[in-house]
């Protein structure tokens, strides 16, 4: 399903995007480079398709059909990163009897790149969180928990550093304070600090020590609240130097992203697509070579 183009930065040029579909001078211009962001979010541990009972998401979602979408996203683009913006754990009974190892085994088959971690992904306790990282092949990045007096100390990464073709991109993590949502003796004595001081501070090194051409942030904070509360919103116009944020948390099905101003006065884009795995998100990230211009274009899809 495509959806509405946004110009970021001033665009490409003279690139005109008229449409949900890439301009056909830039899918050949060997000025241009490209990278496809694929996400989602609060999958829930819904590996099934939910069923055929006559409800609204009836026949929809499934680790399989979404595999299958992955799969033929991969055999046309050369470039992509697969993300998840956490809450990968609980929902149906795969979750109950199984403890989270089938959701990571599923998503370290698809090839996922990184996650952050939710809430939910306390549910089977720290320890159960540990024990279930080993079946996978992704890293989880959150730089606000700190994790130092527990047994998952040295087992999660603030970020990482990918080179795709021509752009290099620096992603983060970032999560929801536990005290109000999770039972201290699921997450123990893992300490949390400000989300948005933390996001900035890594993309920071990112963008400006590192040279990332894109920043990303995984964020399980939620999209948008009218309180104080951290929120993907206020992460977007109090920083500087994020390019996306892919959010989580407030199961919020976007029919497009949400574009903020930074305090530099540059676009920040905010992207998530609900839950349960009944959207996949995709955006299309085109970079003038030796420029700091970027075109990004959504294209989320249902996955039937």
């Amino acid at each position: 399903m495509n959806r509405r183009v946004f110009i970021q930065k001033a665009g490409l040029g003279s690139l005109v995007m008229s449409s949900g579909a890439f301009p056909l001078m830039a899918m050949h211009d060997p000025n241009i480079a490209r990278l496809t962001i694929l996400h989602t979010n609060d999958v829930h541990s819904r590996v099934e398709a939910f069923p055929m009972d006559g409800g609204r998401n009836a026949g929809q979602g499934g680790a399989s059909r979404r595999a299958s979408l992955i799969k033929k996203i991969r055999s046309r683009e050369e470039h992509i990163l697969l993300l998840d913006a956490g809450d990968i754990f609980q929902g149906t009974p795969y979750f109950n009897y199984f403890g989270g190892e089938i959701e990571m085994k599923l998503m370290s088959e698809m090839g996922y790149d990184a996650a952050t971690i939710g809430n939910h992904d306390f549910d089977g306790g720290i320890d159960g969180l540990e024990k279930q990282l080993k079946h996978a092949n992704f890293d989880m990045l959150i730089a606000n928990y700190d994790f130092s007096n527990t047994v998952l100390k040295g087992k999660t990464k603030e970020y990482r550093i990918w080179q795709k073709g021509e752009i290099k991109v620096g992603v983060l993590g970032v999560g929801i304070a536990l005290n109000s949502l999770v039972p201290k003796a699921l997450y123990k004595d893992t300490i949390y600090s400000d989300p948005i001081s933390n996001a900035n501070r890594i993309a920071n090194i990112l963008k400006n020590d590192e040279k990332c051409d894109l920043v990303i942030c995984l964020s399980h904070m939620g999209y948008n609240y009218k309180s104080e509360k951290p929120c993907d919103t206020k992460l977007a116009t109090n920083s500087k130097d994020i390019d996306i944020i892919i959010g989580g948390h407030t199961h919020t099905f976007m029919d497009e992203p949400d574009v903020r101003k930074n305090l530099n006065g540059e676009e920040v884009i905010i992207n998530q697509v609900g839950w349960a795995g009944l959207m996949l998100g995709r955006l299309e990230v085109m970079i003038e070579k030796g420029k700091n211009k970027k075109c990004i274009t959504c294209r989320n899809s249902y996955i039937r």
